[in-house]
């Protein structure tokens, strides 16, 4: 995995430990960003790894999440047990979509991703007996880890944990994946899928598995989100949700999964600090993302390397060429 990576998973451990104290009027906000960065995880696999685009991720989002919420209140099933349920629809509904498209050239997994997130929404709005319609359906049991039952308010930390324990485990899965032979075809089927071709990479079945694998992180997602929230609808799993986390991969940086974490943070966070300017946050929140996608086209994350990088070389006692070396 490396050692940049792992310093990287004790950082983000440790700012997880201590962002719940140092701000604690953002709990909710914090916890949505967590199932967002999951999202935007297995998204960046997808997308920056594999060079393809999902525009039916909410879809997949949405099983998870129905799927945990409907097995659970009507027919007592354990949300552990029912995540996996959701994972395993997702998985087939994935390769449903995934075998005919992604062995064609082109963009036609993004048509039919898009094509199948507006059907997910559309039953998910219109067939009440099973999904509760516009209005949706609570009383989902929260998660129980270890005999303790994470009901909110009183437990709102340990639910922060829990959904940043997910992140962190999530991540961990990607950066082995991505370092390993696996992500090395993947890079090349990025770089130039004809000459992967050539090499004698199988090209259509690495972007199917990556689907697949990509969708179950959403997958996941959705049954976080629903245990945790206790109360689902129609509205977080539109299209426009999708487009969103693209945005969140892209802002973060497409090129590594730790973008897909900043992305989600910077774009779940920035709303709220800018709450306080009223009308005027909307334009100050456009422009800002405006100018990453103009001036920083790497994303954030990748350009604050880029800087940082850049300033170093710049500092005036700048360690000067060693007397052996030679030009």
């Amino acid at each position: 995995m490396g050692l940049k990576n792992l310093t990287g998973l004790v950082l983000l451990s440790l700012a997880v430990i201590v962002l719940p104290y140092a701000l604690p009027d953002f709990y909710f906000k914090l916890i949505q960003i967590g199932i967002y960065a999951l999202i935007c995880i297995g998204l960046s696999l997808l997308l920056g790894y594999a060079g393809q685009i999902s525009l039916g991720h909410a879809a997949f989002y949405a099983l998870g999440a129905y799927t945990s919420a409907i097995l659970t209140v009507r027919y007592g099933w354990s949300p552990w047990l029912a995540v996996w349920v959701g994972i395993g629809l997702t998985i087939i509904l994935a390769l449903a979509i995934g075998i005919p498209s992604l062995r064609l050239q082109g963009h036609y997994l993004a048509m039919a991703t898009l094509a199948f997130g507006e059907i997910a929404f559309v039953v998910a709005t219109a067939w009440v007996a099973l999904t509760g319609g516009p209005s949706g359906f609570g009383h989902i049991p929260k998660w129980n880890v270890f005999g303790y039952r994470l009901v909110p308010p009183r437990a709102d930390q340990a639910i922060f944990y829990f959904v940043w324990a997910a992140v962190i485990l999530g991540l961990l899965v990607a950066l082995n994946l991505i370092n390993s032979r696996v992500g090395r075809a993947l890079r090349a089927i990025h770089d130039g899928e004809q000459a992967a071709d050539v090499l004698g990479i199988p090209t259509a079945t690495y972007k199917i598995k990556i689907f697949v694998l990509s969708a179950a992180y959403a997958s996941v997602a959705g049954s976080i989100y629903a245990h945790v929230s206790g109360y689902v609808n129609p509205g977080p799993f539109s299209v426009e949700h999708s487009i969103l986390f693209i945005t969140m991969v892209i802002v973060g940086g497409m090129r590594t999964v730790w973008g897909g974490v900043a992305g989600a943070c910077l774009m779940g966070l920035l709303p709220e600090l800018l709450a306080d300017l009223e009308h005027w946050r909307f334009a100050i929140y456009g422009l800002i993302l405006l100018i990453i996608m103009m001036f920083i086209p790497q994303g954030i994350l990748l350009g604050v390397r880029d800087l940082i990088a850049w300033s170093l070389e710049k500092l005036p006692f700048r360690k000067a060429d060693s007397p052996g070396e030679t030009e």
